[in-house]
């Protein structure tokens, strides 16, 4: 509790200072080149962000394009898959029905 009550003592006398400060033109034009500078980290700080933040929309973005790749060539794999499988069992199916004919007609014979 008496840390919170000299922060705010602390806070109240900073706005004070800046307050008498302020009020003498040398002062005046200190605080306007505080806050010129203040204003000009922020904007660079700004500019960095933007700047990470679309590399990492970049970077987000062919992720999802590789991923979104992989899938389609791992449906289009089983989709061929599936298809060899469904022709190989209808040749199976064939062949087996051509041999029992052939196992028929050679019985009636």
């Amino acid at each position: 509790m008496k840390s919170l009550l000299w922060f705010l003592i602390g806070i109240v006398g900073g706005f004070a200072a800046a307050h008498v400060i302020n009020k003498n033109p040398t002062g005046h034009e200190l605080l306007a080149e505080v806050d010129a500078r203040i204003g000009e980290f922020t904007d660079r700080i700004g500019e960095a962000y933007r700047g990470q933040e679309a590399k990492l929309d970049e970077f987000v973005s062919g992720a999802k394009d590789a991923a979104s790749g992989a899938v389609s060539a791992v449906v289009d794999a089983a989709s061929s898959t599936k298809a060899e499988a469904s022709d190989a069992v209808s040749d199976a199916a064939e062949t087996a029905s051509d041999t029992v004919t052939d196992a028929a007609e050679s019985a009636k014979d």
